[in-house]
């Protein structure tokens, strides 16, 4: 298949079925890497956003609206079998804008909307690192760097800093006014040791779909980074239930 810049990695004609994984603020698709590449037969794409990464060079999306009119055009070659999108914390909320635009373009759309450990859109913006000093930010970044298995790099973080300023103004100003339904099911979890977000808060997303599960999986808020086997199984399930056969 045909090198696709939005994905960290080129997507497989063998799978039978997609799930988007898109990275939360300041981070590249390589905070997935310790998922698998597959889950049963479901090729995991990472999603890989302009600004950082292998994209450290171009142009940063300045909104999650702008970013979901290019993806909406840039995934259409891989929408071609059934598929869902994953978002955690801030990735959450592009996720759900391209699962929202690409209906009203008359595309495909998910199966199933995975959002984790984020607040519906219109109770945005909601997130801790808004209020944070540039210190703090850089403290945080270190202590991702190592969750993720690494060692902090000045260098590096000097990067992510950068981009985390950006992707920290789109989240400053996203927000809807009130809730804008989706065609999908949506799949809403919680992390029981997630200090970051209540159960309470996420139930705002029970006015974005007519089909929505809510969720809890054990651990805290940057479990997901672990690929843990209940997520994983819960992914693969919201897809093969959901889709079309």
């Amino acid at each position: 298949m045909k090198r696709n810049r939005w994905l960290l990695r080129d997507p497989s004609d063998e799978s039978v079925g997609r799930i988007f994984c898109f990275p939360y603020s300041g981070m590249g698709a390589s905070m997935f890497n310790r998922w698998p590449r597959w889950i049963d037969g479901i090729e995991v794409c990472l999603v890989q956003l302009p600004g950082r990464e292998n994209r450290v060079r171009e142009p940063h999306y300045r909104s999650y609206a702008q970013l979901a009119d290019v993806l909406s055009e840039q995934l259409l070659p891989l929408l071609d079998r059934p598929f869902a999108f994953f978002g955690h914390c801030a990735g959450a909320l592009p996720a759900y804008e391209t699962a929202r635009r690409l209906p009203v373009d008359r595309l495909p759309h998910p199966a199933s909307l995975v959002v984790s450990a984020q607040v519906a859109p219109h109770h945005c913006p909601h997130d801790r690192f808004l209020a944070l000093t540039d210190e703090e930010l850089l403290d945080e970044l270190a202590d991702l760097a190592v969750r993720r298995g690494g060692q902090p790099d000045p260098a590096m973080l000097a990067l992510s800093m950068a981009v985390l300023r950006e992707d920290l103004e789109a989240n400053r100003h996203y927000r809807r006014d009130e809730p804008a339904p989706v065609p999908m099911n949506i799949s809403v979890l919680h992390w029981a040791d997630d200090p970051e977000v209540t159960e309470a808060e996420l139930r705002g997303w029970e006015h974005y779909s007519d089909d929505v599960r809510f969720d809890v999986l054990a651990g805290g808020h940057y479990e997901f980074l672990n690929g843990p086997k209940t997520l994983l199984a819960l992914l693969s399930a919201q897809l093969q239930e959901r889709a079309p056969r």
